[in-house]
């Protein structure tokens, strides 16, 4: 029997994150200072800052005053640290880990000369403009001058990039007589129009090859005038190169390394330090935002059950006065007529849950808006009774990504203070199997009140997302969006790639609006086929309302899956609904990415 409950216990666990500092951007379109409190917290929410406008715009931001920095919480470390940082608790059963906190505030210039490496990011032909400029590369290594010898290694090692990208590191002799490992990351200086322009996939990849395992790095990324290269494009991507999770050993034992700081310090046209506090603030909002679903991503189904990804989502909760949350649980699905989150998840040994977070600003714009993000959480997936092959299964894991995605961006506005109405909805179930597993031919009700004869066990995700889609268009008064966000099908990667997801929107505006965010924030996307008239046929049942996979699969099947979601909103729904199918991008490889923060964010 599935345990009922409709509270999430505030007791700690070694499988939540405590002392997080969750921190992130907005939905789209975000400015103005945000308080207000729901309901009462006892616990004291993180220092929140007005998102600059500058945030996904052009890198020219002013040189006012320098930074101030204050300190912050964090369960790694009772010390001061700088305010603008991005670092994050690990569960207990991840601590052997040393922990790597990215720190955004840079005006200190003794960060240049204490780090043990320096990383050098830029298209190639700054890089070349920055080379010639020796007072500016003296400055990045924390020297007044360099002199011959420095300079000649620095020049070699760049002209060992002989193509029209790449890398490479060398070690540069200092004045005090030490030396410091010097890597260079040259990006191409041109890209096509569906690629982001400051290339920041390949800058993700370099930055994690070239940075020493071990120290303190100082990552300095020359933005030149570049309109493309913003503040929250390369805090994401730097973010995206630092996992967190690990349970790693030393030959059985705790691993005993030090905690490091990776710096990132952006420059300008003129090779100044960027100095904006509310920049630096939100560029370690989104990291946090990131960091913490890649970690959700990593984590094993034995810890990441439906209830710690509920206590996940609880832990944000409580750390904002104006966020609120209740989930319904287990049993209470079926009763209340949530037919598919409840026969996805009723035969694990966690129940399935929804939880809903929402937040409310103190203060709203004339560009506010009321936004639901649904996200698909599938803790595991089995494939149910249509069981998936023992090589198919691996990494099934990750079949969260969406909902880790949406945890993180949801973070992320909150903390910076978006002027948006936002409401979270975690569809949380683990795809078991069991005497009480839903079966191909059964016939489930949804919220929506639609019935789904089961054809496919194993495409699962379409059940619970229809089940929150339902939930948000009935019960949330004067919504104007829907995002729905996934690792749905494996066709995504066939119609949109491995570095673009595929979405679904309503109306050409939203879809538009979705790709420039995308090229914006480097979570790229890319349009689906949208003909809800031509593919609902795919989904024909006799004996019930639909079936919940497709006949045809050489017919658009990822646009389907997404049609089949769509045609659970209420009946009277009129807003916008945009469906984000991220099956290739939650994960690169065996590390979670973090993909969607930036989308939503941006």
């Amino acid at each position: 029997m599935i345990r009922s409950t409709r509270t999430i216990s505030s007791t700690s666990s070694n499988r939540i994150c405590r002392g997080y500092q969750y921190c992130a951007l907005a939905f789209f379109a975000l400015s103005g200072p945000v308080s207000g409190s729901s309901r009462s917290i006892a616990s004291t929410a993180p220092t929140r800052t007005r998102l600059p406008s500058a945030f996904f715009s052009p890198a020219s931001v002013s040189h006012s005053a320098p930074m101030t920095t204050a300190s912050r919480p964090s369960a790694l470390s009772t010390a001061s640290r700088p305010a603008f940082s991005s670092t994050a608790s690990l569960s207990a059963s991840a601590t052997e880990r040393p922990a790597t906190n990215l720190v955004f505030d840079t005006t200190d210039e003794h960060v240049y000369s204490s780090a043990d490496a320096t990383v050098l990011v830029g298209k190639k032909a700054t890089l070349t403009d920055l080379l010639a400029d020796t007072d500016a590369l003296a400055k990045i290594l924390g020297e007044s001058t360099l002199d011959a010898t420095a300079l000649s290694v620095i020049n070699a090692a760049f002209d060992s990039i002989s193509g029209k990208s790449g890398s490479g590191t060398t070690f540069i002799p200092l004045s005090d007589g030490s030396v410091r490992r010097f890597g260079m990351i040259a990006l191409p200086n041109e890209v096509t129009r569906n690629n982001h322009s400051f290339s920041v996939h390949a800058l993700t990849d370099s930055v994690g090859r070239v940075s020493p395992k071990k120290g303190n790095v100082n990552v300095v990324v020359a933005a030149g005038d570049d309109e493309a290269v913003t503040p929250g494009a390369i805090a994401i991507a730097v973010a995206k190169a630092f996992p967190l999770y690990s349970r790693k050993t030393n030959d059985g034992k705790p691993k005993d390394d030090k905690d490091r700081v990776v710096f990132v310090t952006l420059l300008d046209g003129a090779f100044e330090p960027i100095v904006d506090n509310e920049a630096s603030a939100a560029m370690a909002a989104s990291a946090e935002g990131v960091r913490l679903a890649a970690r959700l991503v990593d984590t094993p189904p034995e810890e990441l059950t439906t209830t710690a990804f509920a206590m996940e989502a609880k832990a944000v909760a409580d750390a904002f006065p104006s966020v609120s949350c209740e989930e319904i649980v287990g049993d209470d699905l079926k009763e209340k007529g949530y037919g598919g989150i409840h026969g996805v998840g009723r035969a694990a040994v966690c129940p399935p849950r929804l939880v809903i977070l929402k937040y409310e600003p103190e203060t709203t714009t004339d560009i506010s808006e009321n936004i639901a993000l649904v996200g698909k959480g599938i803790v595991y997936d089995t494939g149910g009774l249509s069981l998936k092959t023992k090589t198919g299964m691996c990494g099934m894991k990750g079949d969260m990504g969406g909902a880790a995605g949406l945890l993180g961006a949801f973070s992320a506005a909150v903390s910076i203070g978006s002027p948006h109405k936002i409401h979270l909805l975690l569809c949380l179930a683990e795809n078991a199997i069991g005497p009480p597993a839903f079966r191909n031919d059964d016939i489930l009700t949804m919220y929506s009140g639609k019935t789904v004869e089961v054809n496919n066990c194993d495409a699962e995700g379409r059940l619970v997302l229809a089940d929150g889609v339902s939930h948000a268009t009935k019960h949330i008064d004067g919504l104007d969006l829907v995002v729905d966000m996934a690792t749905l099908t494996g066709a995504q990667l066939i119609a949109t790639g491995k570095k673009h997801a595929g979405v679904l929107a309503n109306t050409a505006e939203l879809e538009t609006r979705a790709v420039e965010a995308g090229l914006r924030s480097g979570d790229l996307c890319y349009p689906l086929l949208y003909a809800p008239e031509l593919l609902k046929p795919e989904f024909k049942s006799d004996v019930a309302d639909m079936k919940n996979s497709v006949k045809d699969r050489s017919n658009a099947q990822t646009s389907c899956a997404g049609h089949f979601i769509e045609d659970h909103l209420a009946a009277g729904y009129d807003g916008g609904w945009l469906h984000c199918d991220m099956a290739g991008h939650s994960n690169k490889g065996d590390r979670g990415t973090g993909y969607g923060v930036g989308l939503v964010l941006s």
